[in-house]
């Protein structure tokens, strides 16, 4: 019995060392404005069950924008940007009512979605602090909301 444990853990065990690097690659891959406008527009005209996850796809992206934007020195742009994040945020909350699939993905996107803009606070300066701390509790705020749905089911 503990041989095929062993056996399993170590047939397990490239893919749990090789999970970190390809969500550390996702944000690295940042898209154009075409296919940052393709990918709202793919959420607005989604079924209902689906647009939960493709918000929080858009808020992740966003929100990967708006801390290169900030990180760049450009600082009105990232606010413009923020400000948007916070306007899909509040759908997202307003869709959790709805019968939504992929939940937990969402929340899991969610998840790293709230850290990564927490890591921009950190580097960010006094004058940016607040737009972002904004944008933080929002997300936050509709990450507890995705958790709790993920347990209710």
């Amino acid at each position: 019995m503990k041989s095929i444990l062993r056996f399993a853990f170590l047939l397990s065990l490239p893919l749990l060392l090789s999970t970190p690097s390809r969500a550390a690659n996702v944000d690295d891959n940042l898209p154009n404005a075409q296919a940052l406008l393709a990918l709202e527009l793919r959420a607005q005209q989604a079924n209902p069950r689906d647009q939960c996850f493709l918000y929080t796809e858009l808020v992740h992206v966003m929100t990967e924008i708006a801390g290169k934007q900030m990180l760049d020195g450009d600082v009105d742009q990232a606010t413009a940007t923020l400000k948007k994040v916070n306007a899909y945020a509040m759908l997202i909350h307003v869709d959790l009512a709805s019968n939504s699939k992929r939940v937990k993905n969402a929340e899991e996107l969610m998840h790293h979605t709230s850290y990564r803009l927490g890591e921009y606070l950190r580097k960010a300066s006094n004058e940016d602090r607040d737009t972002l701390q904004a944008t933080l509790k929002q997300l936050d705020q509709v990450h507890d909301e995705l958790l709790a749905q993920v347990f209710k089911k």
